[in-house]
């Protein structure tokens, strides 16, 4: 059955997806979807949704929605991980550490690559469409403030990493010795965070760093 990804390839959600399906040996057609025109998103999904990954199997549309986030997530690993994502030694804990990656984590980590991101758009236009769209969510000359601001908001990010700094110290990955989603999503706002090399972590991050570099390496 074909599977298609709609996704912006610097997000940390499209780049947890992408890492999960290859490490599975997943076979998937991928569409990049413009940051500053998402059309095509409430397109397929018939209005209801436009942000990014969006999954289309064979026909069936799959994004999160308000009563599942993690939809993406479980019906990845429902049809294709055999519950591995989700296994029930870390049910309810993994959950409140996936919130704390996608909530607390992701809404620093943006801010060190975003600015980089927006002067790679070349066209002006879609720049400046680009620039307007977040400066309607987060406020008159964000992107500018972020770029200001970068030391301070990469010292947030790396306090806000240092659990899980001293969780790897224990173990491979999050919760054991296997990947779970946790992982891939951890993974994904990394990522993001270093999408074109403004930021990279700190090299006092050794436990970090190796599995960030087992989680690229993995494969079933």
């Amino acid at each position: 059955m074909s599977l298609t990804l709609y996704e912006l390839t610097h997000s940390p959600f499209c780049i947890s997806v992408t890492r999960f399906l290859d490490a599975y040996g997943i076979e998937y057609r991928s569409i990049e979807i413009p940051a500053w025109d998402r059309r095509e998103l409430a397109r397929i999904t018939g209005g209801e949704y436009y942000q990014v990954p969006v999954l289309d199997h064979a026909g069936k549309i799959i994004h999160e929605t308000s009563s599942d986030p993690l939809a993406v997530a479980h019906y990845l690993d429902q049809n294709f991980a055999e519950g591995r994502l989700f296994p029930d030694h870390c049910s309810g804990l993994q959950e409140i550490v996936i919130s704390h990656i996608e909530d607390t984590l992701e809404g620093i980590g943006f801010r060190l690559s975003d600015p980089g991101y927006v002067d790679s758009i070349e066209d002006l236009g879609e720049r400046i469409m680009l620039i307007r769209h977040k400066e309607r969510k987060l406020g008159p000359g964000c992107v500018e403030e972020w770029r200001k601001n970068a030391s301070r908001i990469g010292a947030d990010f790396e306090a806000a990493l240092a659990p899980y700094e001293s969780r790897l110290a224990q173990s491979s990955f999050l919760f054991g010795d296997k990947p779970v989603y946790a992982d891939f999503a951890l993974y994904g706002v990394l990522g993001n965070a270093e999408y074109g090399g403004q930021y990279q972590l700190s090299d006092s991050f050794k436990n970090l760093k190796n599995w960030q570099t087992e989680l690229r390496n993995f494969n079933v």
